[in-house]
């Protein structure tokens, strides 16, 4: 994963600054075809979907009174679980991209809708919209990479500390919500930040973070179990794993959207300050991977399989991206640039494998056989119980 500044080939050598722009128009031409054909079965898309899963969370949660049994029970977490996915990947990531604004819907936009999670709308629209969007990819400036806790690539000096990185990405995982919440608020550099010093922006938005996770978890743990009367612990356990499915898949849908193996990486310094519209539409294309699938997957991902698509129309509605899929890869084909897309299965293993690859010094694994396992864990000991130098000695000896 190194930078792409940084490796022998970089993929985007064969293209002229004149093929950089002509992209760039090629794909405004693409975006303004669906604008101007936004209309009344998108409408209708969205408003079904948003139905859809209201009756499919409210009848879930009418059979989890009864989850005292275990019939009652598997079928509420299934559907509870499904509706919760829904709600945050379909519909409150898209609508509040602004996906939707152009219906003038008050009930269905960006500046109204608040969602089932434990960040607040606002916080996610700066971190996600604002920043993740703008500075994809580029290494210490995009949180969603790494979600700021992971090494993600190998020009990032190892340390012993990333050993641990495929644990915290498994508890990120988990918990994913509450990792969102925390890294919208910049929760690792606001702490380090005297408490006297830190900016009244950040401590607003902590307020607002730990009021909408005791209103989540009081929903969640408190009031839809005591509905449920004697079935009280049942259905706080629904309501429970309902999240923690919601959230591993939430989670591995976004890992395979930036993170697998062959998805690009940008250097701060690498990005000119004057960033044309061309060279933004090509970082999001490198940056970005999709995921192959049936229709079904694509709504359950919040047709995030779509993420080369998303990422560079963000606020096109999301039903319209398998239609504009093709012309963006014939795009690709035609400049010479890799489409990167494979079913889920792959794309989740091949991200999983770099977390895996990075939580190791440079080469380590590649290097490492059955015959000479002995010798590269001696190694791997020395290089972690020793310091700065040591490790430097032993890297540069590799």
């Amino acid at each position: 994963m190194t930078a792409i500044t940084k490796k022998p080939e970089n993929p985007t050598a064969h293209l002229t600054p004149e093929d950089i722009e002509q992209i760039g128009v090629e794909l405004d031409a693409i975006r303004q075809d669906i604008i101007d054909s936004r209309g009344a079965s998108d409408a209708a898309y969205i408003r079904r979907i948003v139905r859809t899963q209201r009756h499919l969370e409210l009848g879930s949660r009418a059979v989890l009174l009864a989850s005292l049994f275990p019939p009652a029970w598997v079928v509420g977490t299934a559907g509870l679980s499904i509706a919760k996915i829904l709600e945050n990947m379909e519909i409150g990531h898209n609508v509040m991209h602004g996906q939707w604004d152009w219906m003038r819907d008050p009930k269905i936009h960006s500046t109204t809708w608040e969602w089932d999670n434990a960040s607040p709308a606002e916080g996610w629209k700066h971190s996600h919209n604002q920043i993740h969007h703008t500075y994809t990819n580029i290494v210490g400036k995009d949180n969603d990479l790494g979600y700021g806790i992971m090494r993600v690539d190998e020009g990032q000096r190892w340390h012993p500390l990333y050993l641990l990185q495929p644990m915290w990405n498994f508890v990120n995982a988990c918990f994913f919500e509450y990792g969102i919440a925390a890294y919208d608020l910049e929760l690792g550099r606001n702490l380090a930040v005297p408490k006297d010093q830190r900016p009244e922006t950040f401590k607003r938005s902590a307020r607002n973070t730990l009021r909408k996770i005791r209103k989540q978890m009081t929903k969640d743990y408190v009031v839809h179990p005591a509905l449920s009367g004697p079935s009280f612990l049942h259905t706080l356990a629904a309501n429970f794993t309902a999240n923690l499915v919601r959230n591993l898949w939430s989670h591995s849908v976004i890992m395979c959207g930036h993170f697998p193996e062959g998805v690009e990486t940008f250097e701060k310094a690498a990005i000119p300050a004057n960033e044309t519209r061309g060279e933004w539409y090509l970082r999001q294309m490198l940056g970005s991977a999709n995921i192959s699938g049936s229709r079904a997957m694509h709504l359950m991902s919040g047709n995030l399989s779509h993420q080369i698509e998303h990422h560079l129309f963000p606020d096109l509605p999301s039903n319209r991206y398998a239609e504009i899929a093709p012309r963006v890869r014939e795009l690709f084909e035609k400049y010479d640039l890799n489409y990167h897309s494979a079913p889920l299965p792959k794309q989740v293993a091949s991200a999983w494998h770099k977390v895996f690859r990075l939580a190791l010094p440079n080469g380590w694994l590649a290097e490492t056989t059955p015959r000479n396992a002995p010798k590269q864990l001696a190694k791997l000991y020395r290089m972690t119980t020793g310091g700065p130098k040591v490790r430097r000695a032993l890297s540069s000896a590799a």
